[in-house]
C-alpha cells in the first residue's frame, strides 16, 4: 500500500498546502508516502528541490500539455499511474484546482471518493473522512467503500508540520496524455493589484455581515484607524457591495496571515476562516455564542459590536494618549 499526494503549484511556484498535504498522508498509516509531481518540460526540477519533508519518494512526470494547469489532463495522467501502482489514497487539496481534477480522476478509476475533508484516517482497510456540513455548525463522520484506491480532497490547513524522512528517491515517469479532452491551458491571469493589499497588513479588522448595512462600517474603520490597521471582510460583505473585492478574505478573495485579526460580525464560515485561521492572534466580537468563528478565535466576545467596538476604540486611545 502507498498514500500519494499530488503537489499543488501555480505558475512555477510551490504553493503552502503541499506540506500540510504530506503531514495528512504521513499521519494515515496506510503505507509510504509518495509526492507526485505533475508538470511542464524543465518545471519540475525546481518544484522537487523546494518540495517540503514528508515524502519517502517523489513521482515526477513532464509533458507539453502539463505545463500550466488542465484539470482533464492532471486527472487522465493520474488515472494511468494509479492503474500502474495501485495507491491506496490519492490526496489533493480542496482548492480549485484540487475541484477540478479529483472527482474526474475518481470517475476514471471507478474510485470512492471524498472531496472537501477536514479530518482523515485509515481504519480497517478503508477511509473514514470528517466533513464540516451546516455551514461548519455541525461535523459528519463519513466511511467510504473498502477499494483498491481512494481519492480524498482536504481542506488546507490543521496538520502537523512532518518530520524529515531524509532523501526522498526521485522516480521519473513516463506518461502520455490524451487527445481530445475537450480543453487546453491558455495562460494565467494576474488580478490586478489593488490600492490596499489586505495579505501585507499586520493587523486587520474585518466585518461580516452582522455590521448591518454599509453606512456602519464606518465603526470598523474608526477601530482600524486607532489600531493603526486595515479593514477587511467577508464575501457577503463584498457582495453587498459594502466594500470592494480587494478587501476580501476568504477562499475567493485572499488569504492573510497578520499579527493581529480581529471579526466583527462574521459567523465563521470555512470559506472565511480557511483563508485567515494562520493568524497570530485570532479576536472575534459575534452576539451568537455558537458562532463558528469562536471555535478558531484565540480571544472571544460575545456581546453586540455596536457596544463592544466604541469601547475598543476608548480603550486604545487611551492608551495611546490619542483619546
Amino acid at each position: 500500500m502507498s498514500v500519494w499526494t499530488v503537489v499543488e503549484h501555480r505558475a512555477g511556484a510551490m504553493r503552502d498546502v503541499t506540506a500540510d498535504l504530506l503531514a495528512r498522508a504521513g499521519g494515515l498509516d496506510a503505507g509510504p508516502v509518495t509526492a507526485v509531481v505533475l508538470a511542464g518540460p524543465g518545471e519540475a526540477d525546481g518544484l522537487v528541490s523546494g518540495l517540503p519533508p514528508g515524502a519517502h519518494r517523489v513521482a515526477v512526470a513532464e509533458h507539453p500539455d502539463l505545463a500550466g494547469f488542465n484539470g482533464a489532463a492532471w486527472a487522465a495522467v493520474l488515472a494511468a499511474l494509479a492503474r500502474r501502482e495501485v495507491p491506496a489514497v490519492i490526496l489533493g487539496a480542496h482548492s480549485a484546482a484540487g475541484a477540478d481534477w479529483a472527482p474526474a480522476l475518481a470517475a476514471l478509476l471507478d474510485a470512492p471518493v471524498v472531496t472537501d475533508a477536514v479530518d482523515l484516517a485509515w481504519e480497517d482497510g478503508a477511509l473514514t473522512a470528517q466533513r464540516s456540513v451546516y455551514g461548519g455548525k455541525l461535523h459528519a463522520r463519513v466511511r467510504l467503500a473498502p477499494a483498491s484506491t481512494t481519492v480524498a480532497t482536504v481542506r488546507p490547513g490543521g496538520a502537523d508540520a512532518p518530520l524529515p524522512a531524509g532523501t526522498a528517491a526521485v522516480d521519473r515517469v513516463e506518461v502520455q496524455v490524451p487527445s481530445g479532452l475537450g480543453k487546453r491551458f491558455v495562460e494565467w491571469v494576474q488580478e490586478a493589484a489593488g490600492s490596499v493589499d489586505i495579505a501585507q497588513a499586520d493587523v486587520l479588522v474585518s466585518v461580516g455581515r452582522g455590521i448591518g448595512d454599509a453606512e456602519s462600517v464606518e465603526v470598523a474603520e474608526a477601530l482600524a484607524e486607532a489600531l493603526g490597521a486595515t479593514v477587511s471582510c467577508s464575501r457577503p460583505v463584498v457582495d453587498l457591495g459594502w466594500l470592494p473585492k480587494e478587501r476580501q478574505v476568504g477562499v475567493s478573495g485572499k488569504t492573510v496571515k497578520p499579527k493581529v485579526y480581529l471579526a466583527l460580525g462574521i459567523s465563521g464560515a470555512f470559506q472565511h476562516v480557511t483563508a485567515m485561521k494562520d493568524a497570530g492572534c485570532i479576536i472575534a466580537v459575534n452576539k451568537d455564542p455558537k458562532a463558528p468563528i469562536f471555535r478558531t478565535a484565540h480571544y472571544g466576545i460575545v456581546g453586540d459590536l455596536f457596544k463592544v467596538v466604541p469601547a475598543l476604540i476608548k480603550a486604545v486611545r487611551e492608551a495611546r494618549g490619542t483619546a
